[in-house]
C-alpha cells in the first residue's frame, strides 16, 4: 500500500474534503457515495484521503440533498476541487492540484487512488497530467468506472435505444431519465461517458498507466438480456464490460486485474430507487471492500 489511499467519487457527486482525523461533522462523513468505503478503510489502517468535488467550480461546505453532509471541518479552494458536472480533462486538472496540494500539506509522495464511476476518469486523467510533478500514484482501482461508455452517454450519442431494454422495466425506466438526468446536471460529463467519445479518448492515453498497477470492478445486477453489449449487463448506470475494461487496448491498460459483482448496482441511488439494501451498491458492498484490500495489497 501506498503512503496515502485517495478516494475520488464520480460524476454529479458531492464529496467534502476528509483526512485520516477529520471528516463532515453531521450527515455521512464523506458523503454518499464514499463514506462506507472510508471507514472500512479506516478500520484497516489505511492513511484515507477524500477528494473534494461539487456539481459546478467552486468550494464544498455542505450537501443539502439526499444523504447529504454539513459541518466540513477543512474547505479547499475551488482549485483543487473537482466540478463532478464537468469535462474528464478539466476534472483530471483539479485532481491532480489535488493530488499535489496533498504532497505539500502532508508531505505524501506516493498514493493509491480508488475511484468510484466517472471519477475513474477523473483520475486516469489526473495521472497524465501529474508527469511526476507531484505523488507517484502506485495503484488505481476503479468501481463501476465508464472505461468504454456508459448507458447515460450511449443514450445521448444514440447508440442505444429504449428498444435495446427489451422490455425490461428497469432499464426501460433508466434509459427513458437519461436525457432529463443530462440535461439538469452536465456541464460536459454526461457527453463524455458515451462509448463514442472514450474510444477517441482512450486512443490518446496510451502510455499513461504504464507504471500503474490497475484493479477495474464492474456490477452487473441488472441481466434481463445479453444484447447489446454496449448496454447488458449493466448496474444501473454502466455496463459490466465497460466497467472491467474488457475492451480497452492493452497499450492504454497494460497491467489490468478485472473483477465482477453480479449482484451489485451501481450507487445507494439505484440501491435506494430499487428497494435494494445499500450494501448491494458498489461502494458500500463489504465484498467488493475485499477486493480493494487485495489490490492495495499487491
Amino acid at each position: 500500500m501506498a503512503e496515502a489511499v485517495v478516494l475520488v467519487s464520480g460524476g454529479a457527486a458531492v464529496t467534502p474534503f476528509t483526512d485520516p482525523d477529520r471528516a463532515a461533522g453531521s450527515g455521512l462523513a464523506a458523503g454518499n457515495t464514499l463514506t462506507a468505503l472510508r471507514a472500512h478503510l479506516l478500520d484497516r489502517g489505511a492513511r484515507v484521503f477524500t477528494a473534494p468535488a461539487r456539481l459546478g467550480v467552486g468550494e464544498v461546505r455542505e450537501d443539502a440533498g439526499w444523504q447529504g453532509f454539513g459541518d466540513v471541518p477543512l474547505v479547499l479552494p475551488a482549485e483543487v476541487t473537482v466540478n463532478a458536472v464537468g469535462t474528464i480533462d478539466d476534472g483530471g486538472s483539479r485532481l491532480a492540484a489535488f493530488l499535489r496540494w496533498l504532497g505539500v500539506e502532508y508531505g505524501i509522495t506516493d498514493v493509491d487512488l480508488v475511484a468510484h464511476s466517472m471519477g475513474g476518469l477523473f483520475s486516469r486523467a489526473a495521472i497524465r497530467e501529474l508527469h511526476g510533478a507531484g505523488p507517484a500514484v502506485r495503484r488505481l482501482v476503479t468501481l463501476g468506472t465508464p472505461w468504454d461508455g456508459s448507458l447515460l452517454g450511449d443514450v445521448l450519442s444514440a447508440d442505444i435505444s429504449i428498444d435495446d431494454a427489451h422490455g425490461d422495466p428497469a432499464t426501460t425506466q433508466i434509459l427513458e431519465r437519461s436525457r432529463s438526468y443530462a440535461a439538469e446536471n452536465s456541464q460536459g460529463a454526461a457527453d463524455q461517458v458515451s462509448h463514442r467519445f472514450l474510444k477517441g479518448w482512450n486512443a490518446t492515453q496510451a502510455g499513461v498507466l504504464d507504471t500503474v498497477a490497475v484493479t477495474a470492478v464492474g456490477a452487473g445486477r441488472f441481466r434481463a438480456a445479453s444484447e447489446p453489449g454496449l448496454l447488458w449487463p449493466h448496474d444501473g448506470l454502466v455496463g459490466q464490460r465497460s466497467a472491467r475494461a474488457d475492451e480497452v487496448p492493452p497499450a492504454v491498460l497494460p497491467r489490468v486485474v478485472r473483477h465482477s459483482a453480479d449482484d451489485d448496482v451501481h450507487s445507494i441511488f439505484f440501491a435506494d430507487a430499487f428497494e435494494l439494501p445499500w450494501e448491494r451498491a458498489l461502494t458500500w458492498d463489504p465484498e467488493v471492500f475485499a477486493i480493494v484490500d487485495d489490490a492495495l495489497r499487491a
